[in-house]
């Protein structure tokens, strides 16, 4: 059975994808995955959006929806993200609908005969202190960052719920951890973003005002590492062309900056050219989160797209999704 360390014997399978159902594709992960299996042409990729009648986290309407479509894989990249100012104010929310979405397709997948399941969880799901960088095997090894806690309790839930089936029923059921992901798509709300696009918007809108200074959040001391959701995706598919994953692997750059360097990339890649005030005041979050991602390295794949390429491109799509008023917030 496969485990964090373990290496397959295979360096690569013609496992194929066939029908393919993403959960969650009119978010930014699901987006993502959506559009790298459209270049693979073994790939038939199947949708369904709430308005269209698929509650994820109505248990009933997810297993008539399996038991219509009978995918092949499923891809579980639905869930309630957001900031730390969404996490630490609405645990409750956090907890009840991520434990929902994944106990409900996990389950309704194996329940509906689907053979292959990818699940997305997160790198919070690491204690808040684990040694950087975090490797696979320091999951509950000790306490999470409490502003996140509820959100990575209900990932942990899935990745554990996922490598049950695969141990108990020979399913090949298998996780993802990413680092902090950005890209096209992503959600720019003022209070609830994840700190990049939160930034790309603060300083954007302060750029057109004309603005003298922007606050920031925190210390702008920790260390935070970013990876491109379309990397992700690729990654995504390359581990489901195996025939024998590891039950998770961490999936990031491998290279981290500050805060701080983070918000002054920001600013220059928006045109601002004010003062940045830090407000430290607000939380800083955990010290430091850094993969390790030598398991995936050495299974054979990298990241392929540098902060240096991935942020101004996302500057530009934020910038047009804006305009075309499609944007996310």
């Amino acid at each position: 059975m496969a485990a964090p360390g373990h290496l397959p014997t295979s360096e690569r399978s013609d496992t194929p994808l066939g029908r393919v159902f993403v959960a969650g594709h009119t978010g930014m992960v699901g987006a993502a995955f959506v559009r790298r299996l459209e270049r693979e042409p073994d790939a038939d990729v199947v949708v369904r959006s709430r308005r269209e009648g698929l509650d994820l986290t109505d248990r009933v309407a997810v297993d008539r929806f399996l038991s219509d479509v009978r995918p092949r894989t499923v891809i579980v990249a639905a869930a309630r993200v957001g900031g730390i100012h969404a996490n630490a104010t609405r645990p409750e929310e956090f907890l009840r609908e991520n434990l929902a979405i994944a106990l409900n397709l996990i389950d309704g997948a194996r329940r509906a005969g689907v053979p292959r399941l990818l699940f997305l969880g997160s790198s919070c799901i690491y204690p808040r202190l684990a040694p950087q960088p975090m490797a696979e095997e320091a999951l509950l090894t000790g306490p999470l960052e409490p502003t996140n806690e509820a959100y990575a309790i209900a990932k942990i839930a899935g990745l554990k719920l996922a490598q049950a089936c695969r141990r108990q029923h020979g399913l090949a059921y298998h996780s993802v951890m990413p680092t902090n992901l950005y890209g096209p798509g992503d959600n720019y709300h003022a209070e609830d973003s994840h700190v990049l696009p939160g930034l790309i918007r603060r300083f954007d809108e302060a750029a057109r005002a004309g603005a003298a200074e922007v606050s920031a959040w925190g210390t702008g001391a920790p260390r935070r590492e970013f990876l491109h959701v379309d990397d992700l995706a690729d990654a995504g598919v390359f581990l489901l062309r195996r025939a024998d994953p590891p039950d998770w692997v961490n999936v990031g750059s491998g290279v981290d900056l500050t805060i701080r360097e983070l918000t002054e990339r920001v600013a220059a890649a928006v045109g601002y050219r004010g003062r940045i005030v830090w407000d430290t005041a607000r939380p800083d979050g955990a010290p430091r989160k850094l993969l390790d991602v030598s398991l995936l390295t050495r299974l054979g794949w990298r990241a392929r797209i540098p902060l240096e390429q991935g942020l101004p491109e996302t500057v530009v799509a934020y910038r047009r999704e804006r305009a075309a008023g499609t944007w996310r917030h």
